[in-house]
């Protein structure tokens, strides 16, 4: 086992259906092999020597955050949550998930809500999550971001861009949709998560060809504005990465000791209230 540092870990799911089922209605069904519960992703941490960790509902829950919710009452501190809610989510639903450990609300376009942006709500739902102070994680594939960036930049809310915003790696640097992405550096105080690059290259580790795309995005959110994630348990992926080689290609991106630092823990510290003394 790796010694355990102040690391964090701001992206990964807890698929629990021995205890949790999956909802029904829309969403990616997880086969075996990509389930994890709460117990294996502390494993899973404290065996990468990462310290904390930032849980987000994967589509297969819908609604339903109970699974996520009973991992960071099992974390001892060291866990948050991304939810995912239904737009006319009450008060007093709201107020308990962020008493048991909700930072924020994921969007999920890519597999759960693709049209949520045309929904006449959309704007007064991402209004009362900038006032209630969550922040709004979105997932959406590259070419969509043209679209929804103004929209996101009007809404003034605390943004979390995820999986760099998906570009498509053949598409280049300058292809629309992550010219967007970055466009939302110059125009919010977004953050972005410098994870899925398992995702986006074309071959294995060191993931070479998302190298450029994570080194432009580095440059135009700056190191304080940057999260790395795991995306642990691997949902949805032909080849799953070992969680090693997705902390050593961070070590390839950011060389600088400090700056390491800053992305794996200052920064989510800073976002998501973590505290050192827990370790």
């Amino acid at each position: 086992m790796s010694a355990v540092a102040l690391r964090v870990d701001t992206h990964a799911h807890v698929v629990d259906p021995a205890r949790f089922p999956y909802a029904e209605g829309r969403g990616y069904r997880p086969r075996a092999h990509e389930t994890g519960d709460a117990a294996a992703y502390l494993a899973t941490l404290a065996a990468g020597g990462v310290s904390h960790g930032v849980l987000v509902q994967p589509s297969c829950y819908g609604f339903d955050n109970r699974a996520m919710v009973d991992a960071i009452a099992r974390g001892g501190g060291r866990l948050r949550g991304i939810a995912v809610v239904p737009t006319d989510v009450p008060q007093a639903e709201l107020a308990a998930l962020r008493g048991a450990g909700i930072v924020g609300v994921r969007l999920n376009l890519q597999a759960f809500e693709p049209g949520f942006f045309a929904r006449p709500e959309a704007p007064r739902f991402l209004a009362r999550m900038r006032d209630e102070g969550m922040f709004v994680q979105v997932n959406a594939a590259g070419a969509a971001w043209p679209a929804i960036a103004p929209i996101l930049v009007a809404s003034r809310a605390r943004l979390l861009v995820d999986h760099l915003g998906q570009p498509d790696a053949a598409g280049g640097l300058d292809q629309p949709g992550f010219a967007a992405v970055l466009s939302l550096a110059r125009e919010t105080d977004a953050v972005v998560k410098l994870c899925g690059a398992f995702r986006l290259s074309r071959g294995g580790a060191p993931f070479a060809d998302a190298r450029p795309f994570v080194a432009r995005a580095i440059a135009a959110y700056g190191v304080d504005r940057c999260l790395w994630g795991s995306d642990w348990p691997f949902l949805d992926v032909e080849r799953r990465p070992r969680y090693a080689d997705l902390l050593a290609a961070l070590d390839s991106w950011l060389p600088s000791d400090a700056d390491r630092a800053r992305v794996l823990w200052d920064n989510p510290a800073r976002l998501f209230g973590f505290a050192a003394a827990l370790i």
